[in-house]
């Protein structure tokens, strides 16, 4: 990845919309332009960047945005990794409740959704 590269205005609007996880056919019709028309400037933003996948896009995207280096340390990247991991526990064992609540009700809803229509 370039950390160095400039994109043109419309490279840096199909850029961003794609890093925060719209399709291209979604950028397309937010842009009004081609789906292929974005596929091709997706290519050459790939080619600028040197990279190959919409993960790494949206990596490239986030770090020079909010200015977020790309050489962490080895020992950065653990502790990073090792927040995350606790920061995902903490949710699993906490709330699995309300994920439980909120699961059992929606199929109580489409149960008497059922009833009505029968």
């Amino acid at each position: 990845m370039n950390a160095r590269v400039t994109l043109s205005p419309r490279e840096s609007q199909i850029a961003e919309r794609i890093a925060w996880g719209a399709s291209q056919k979604e950028v397309a019709n937010d842009l009004g332009i081609s789906r292929y028309t974005v596929d091709n400037i997706l290519r050459g933003i790939y080619q600028k960047l040197h990279i190959g996948k919409i993960n790494e896009l949206s990596a490239w995207w986030f770090c020079t945005t909010f200015g977020i280096s790309f050489d962490l340390s080895p020992l950065k990247r653990a502790a990073g990794a090792a927040i995350l991991i606790g920061i995902f526990t903490y949710g699993e064992c906490h709330l699995s409740e309300q994920w439980c609540r909120y699961r059992c009700r929606r199929t109580f809803q489409t149960e008497a959704v059922i009833r009505r229509l029968a």
